[in-house]
């Protein structure tokens, strides 16, 4: 059972490289539907990562058609604003692998998809009055991070195993 994070057509490396990083510590794959509005030699895109890049599986598609035939018949979540389910309400403990795609930060997914798709699209609560939309990275984070911790962070340490701990 994997939690997986889908970037849909990316355009800024920053995002990228914290997703990049939240999949490093999260033993996330991650995986990129190009066109990439950015390069992945890209100077911004390695300092948000840091030194990570290297850790993350990272797989590359040539377009969203490409992506899903890769998917098959496997989970597929569609974070969007214009959902009608929150994300805390699917059970993610239930043996799958789950995908979580995310929109490019512009436009988000094309609408069409959306509306195919209606019963894989997921939505963050959030005060719509105010705030058009939740930075990509941080929408990430926030979702995998509940995957995991409804199946109980399998394979993250619980606990902080340092000698020289400053906090004992």
């Amino acid at each position: 059972m994997t939690n997986q994070i889908v970037l849909f057509e990316p355009q800024i490396p920053a995002n990228t490289g914290n997703i990049a990083r939240t999949c490093a510590a999260t033993n996330s794959p991650l995986h990129l539907i190009e066109p990439l509005g950015f390069s992945t030699d890209d100077k911004q895109l390695k300092r948000a990562g840091l030194d990570y890049w290297h850790d993350v599986d990272i797989t590359y598609h040539a377009s969203l058609e490409a992506f899903l035939e890769y998917l098959g018949e496997r989970q597929l979540h569609l974070i969007t604003k214009f959902a009608h389910k929150v994300y805390s309400d699917v059970d993610y403990n239930d043996g799958q692998d789950h995908f979580f795609l995310f929109g490019k930060e512009t436009t988000g997914l094309p609408e069409e998809f959306m509306r195919e798709n209606e019963e894989k699209c997921l939505r963050i609560p959030m005060n719509d009055e105010h705030v058009r939309s939740l930075n990509l990275s941080n929408t990430a984070a926030l979702i995998v991070y509940e995957a995991l911790r409804q199946q109980n962070f399998p394979n993250l340490e619980l606990e902080h195993h340092y000698e020289h701990d400053k906090l004992d």
